[in-house]
């Protein structure tokens, strides 16, 4: 049976009016690639506004790690599911349990994806195998993932959200601007989530659905090898997109500072 959130039991008219306020209010989000960086920040704050907030993670032992780490905060509507955005089997089981739990899910943040900026991703140059790599992961496993997922946002108790984290490297304006980062792959499946942002939002607008993309900026990650701004920046750059009501935005890509970026 789908499980219900409730902090405490309250017994006045007043108190169970506030406690039915915080249910119907209360979202289930999932937030691929969340164990660490900006995915595990960004499930910090929106637990801190009390819903529901699935860690996605490919390993089970630093997903759980992840989890306790929050439930020791008092974070108590953290849970974790596995899933690996590369692998359709398990993108399908993490369906299935968070249906099987919940019975819906009311906002997806599709922020797992690689980088690989060891590699050499010169235009000229790059490592083919990196590239398709990267390529795979970014942009065929998000696509992979959201349409699994769609019909259960479709089953959605509020606004449907999908929110793609992407880049600036993935605005083909701003890459004419700051040529200098040769990162062809990278560049290219962010470019290629931000269409496909465009695309899922049209043909979702009827539904009610809000699809958009975000960057969190250049942030502090492994993936960035440390390099940028605290990562709970990022986090917060990410939020208000992530928890969007029915007079929010479709079909935008926004900056880290809230403004929207050019595609």
């Amino acid at each position: 049976m789908p499980s219900t959130h409730r902090r405490k039991t309250y017994h006045s008219s007043t108190q169970r009016s506030q406690v039915f306020s915080v249910y119907i209010m209360s979202k289930v989000v999932l937030i691929t690639g969340a164990n660490s960086g900006v995915g595990f920040e960004l499930a910090r704050f929106i637990a801190e506004k009390g819903h529901i907030v699935y860690i996605g993670a490919r390993n089970e032992d630093s997903g759980q790690k992840a989890v306790d780490m929050l439930h020791s905060e008092g974070f108590k509507t953290v849970k974790l599911v596995v899933i690996d955005i590369t692998q359709p089997s398990i993108i399908k089981s993490a369906r299935e349990t968070i249906e099987e739990n919940e019975g819906r899910l009311d906002v997806l943040v599709n922020n797992a994806g690689i980088a690989l900026m060891d590699e050499d991703q010169s235009a000229v140059t790059p490592s083919m195998p990196a590239v398709r790599e990267i390529i795979e992961t970014n942009f065929y496993g998000t696509i992979e993932t959201t349409v699994v997922f769609i019909p259960l946002l479709r089953k959605s108790t509020c606004t449907p959200v999908i929110l793609n984290v992407s880049s600036s490297f993935g605005s083909n304006k701003q890459s004419q601007v700051d040529a200098r980062a040769k990162f062809v792959g990278y560049r290219a499946s962010k470019a290629a989530i931000n269409s496909y942002t465009i695309a899922l939002a049209m043909e979702l607008k009827d539904e009610g659905f809000k699809v958009n993309s975000v960057t969190p900026g250049i942030t502090a990650t492994k993936m960035t090898h440390d390099i940028g701004q605290p990562v709970s920046a990022g986090g917060l750059a990410i939020l208000p997109w992530a928890l969007l009501d029915i007079e929010g935005p479709t079909g935008k890509f926004f900056g880290s500072d809230g403004k929207e970026l050019p595609w």
